[in-house]
């Protein structure tokens, strides 16, 4: 080889090549209609832009055309994995708004199908965070478990997915015996399936290296990117809505709020561990002292629906629903605004109302923790290669139905 061939192409000059990668809308490991377009070098990723999603369904713009109670079958479509808490969020603000106090066995039962809702929420994401760094029987064991709390949902309202159980003013039916003792019956038998699930993962080899040290959100960059429920608290951040801001009857009860400060996929999974043990210890209080009483607010004050029995037995109960439903002579919300969020599986599910004298919300908005959570990851996802891509996916726990606004 002459010189000159040498000084053309000289052995120490190394060429780098950056590509463009689609991961998803439909890929096995996004779980849902999200897009990532990656920039990565080899197996390095660089760069990361998301693309919240493809349902274009407009749910903040339809709460401006349906009044309170029908948008509520919308709520069960947002974070799909969860649809009882997004019910009690919704009618949470509602209620904020027109200054309405449901009474306490209400609480406490919307308290319970919450706490159970988060329970499955959690178990879905890491048995699904589990499945996608190839941990198979974890997976099956969480889905078991919910198709338990699915049949209690059933049990409550008649849904076992899309549950629609609340109303403004308290609920659409009161729990039954067999409600109440199938919560009994999971509180007595998931312990056992929880620490079968803390054997298989973790001290799983292959799980432990996929999630430890990948993704590391730190408290200050938690803080300042938003984050909220168990992400944040699993970076160090120890704000929990149900203490820091207490609704519903969470101040009657004894928890923990459970944190780390490592702040990585491994972390974020075993945040959601110990949170599903707190929330039944919440079951378990709420259904052991469920007062007596009504679930929802008198008749009198046009709050709530009658029941069906009054409506099919007396007078004044079939006049109320006519009036409620025919006449709107129903609830109409003040000339006010309002924002009123719980702690919802995912993190702070909030809405701002915007009341016009009328049972149809003049603004609807929604603070939906995915869409917050979505944004993180390109920051978490830089310099880590393209096989982590789905343990930092399944650590945020994104519900595409909340990317959309």
């Amino acid at each position: 080889m002459s010189i000159s061939t040498l000084e053309i192409q000289p052995s120490h000059v190394e060429q780098e090549y950056r590509w463009t990668l689609n991961f998803g809308p439909q890929h096995p490991a996004t779980h849902t209609t999200l897009r990532l377009i990656l920039h990565i070098e080899g197996e390095r990723v660089v760069d990361a832009v998301p693309d919240i999603g493809y349902l274009h369904s407009g749910f903040e713009k339809i709460g401006e055309h349906l009044n309170f109670n029908q948008y509520v079958t919308v709520t069960d479509r947002m974070n799909y994995i969860s649809p009882m808490a997004n019910n009690v969020a919704w009618h949470h603000a509602c209620e904020t708004l027109m200054g309405i106090d449901v009474p306490k066995r209400c609480q406490y039962i919307r308290t319970i199908i919450t706490e159970l809702a988060r329970i499955g929420d959690h178990l879905l994401c890491n048995g699904a965070a589990a499945l996608d760094t190839g941990a198979f029987t974890a997976f099956l064991y969480a889905f078991n478990q919910r198709e338990l709390l699915y049949d209690i949902f059933e049990t409550a309202c008649g849904a076992r997915f899309t549950n629609s159980y609340t109303r403004v003013g308290g609920l659409m039916y009161d729990v039954t015996p067999a409600f109440i003792e199938k919560v009994r019956s999971f509180v007595r038998t998931f312990p056992r399936v929880h620490a079968d699930i803390v054997r298989l993962l973790n001290r799983n080899r292959i799980f432990v290296e996929r999630t430890k040290g990948i993704g590391v959100l730190t408290k200050a960059e938690a803080i300042n990117r938003g984050a909220s429920g168990p992400i944040a608290r699993a970076s160090g951040v120890t704000r929990d809505l149900r203490k820091d801001e207490p609704y519903l009857t969470y101040a009657d009860f004894d928890f923990n709020v459970c944190c780390s400060t490592v702040g990585d996929c491994f972390h974020r999974y075993l945040v959601r561990m110990d949170e599903i043990v707190e929330s039944l210890k919440i079951v378990d209080q709420a259904i052991e002292n469920l007062p007596p009483g009504p679930v929802n607010v008198p008749m009198g004050d046009r709050a709530v629906l009658p029941d069906k029995d009054l409506v099919y037995t007396t007078i004044e109960g079939l006049i109320a629903h006519f009036e409620m439903v025919m006449t709107n002579r129903g609830f109409h919300a003040p000339r006010e605004e309002c924002y009123a969020a719980i702690e919802s599986p995912n993190g702070e599910l909030g809405f701002y109302l915007v009341g016009d004298g009328s049972d149809i919300a003049y603004r609807a908005r929604c603070r939906p923790p995915s869409y917050i959570h979505f944004s993180l990851f390109p920051h978490l996802i830089k310099g880590h290669t393209v096989s982590d891509i789905v343990a930092v996916l399944g650590s945020l726990n994104i519900i595409a139905a909340e990317l959309d606004r």
